[in-house]
């Protein structure tokens, strides 16, 4: 069948936000959340060979650049979906890059954030939104 190997079924948890830079934010606990990139942007980069992170305490502004990633097609900036202090990053993604393709939404999360003002989230997409804003 012509072209059927390209239509892969990409996954949108609808618990997250989601913002169009393709970071999803996962909200636990009022305003501690998981950031990582979406199904959707680590179809397109492909293999992921590297990410860099920022380092624990690090503050950040909403859409402020807080990493890259890289693939054997392209190499991204990370951008916040939302302003706050760096609590954790996933130190797996050092030896383990692969993890981002093999579970975004799981053991391929980013970093760990203590948000500064939950209401930064208001514009970000449900799953729907996200899903139409990405197929058109």
């Amino acid at each position: 069948m012509a072209g059927a190997e390209g239509s892969k079924v990409l996954s949108y948890p609808s618990e997250l936000k989601y913002v169009k830079t393709h970071e999803y934010v996962r909200v636990e606990g009022g305003n501690l959340a998981t950031i990582g990139v979406t199904a959707f942007a680590a179809d397109q980069l492909g293999d992921v060979t590297f990410v860099e992170l920022p380092k624990v305490g690090q503050k950040l502004k909403l859409e402020e650049k807080f990493g890259v990633i890289e693939s054997v097609k392209s190499v991204s900036d990370l951008f916040m979906p939302a302003g706050g202090e760096i609590t954790a990053i996933n130190d797996r993604l050092a030896s383990e890059p692969e993890l981002v393709n093999l579970d975004c939404y799981g053991d391929g999360w980013m970093i760990k954030v203590k948000l500064d003002n939950v209401d930064e989230l208001k514009d970000a997409l449900t799953a729907d939104g996200y899903r139409d804003f990405v197929v058109d």
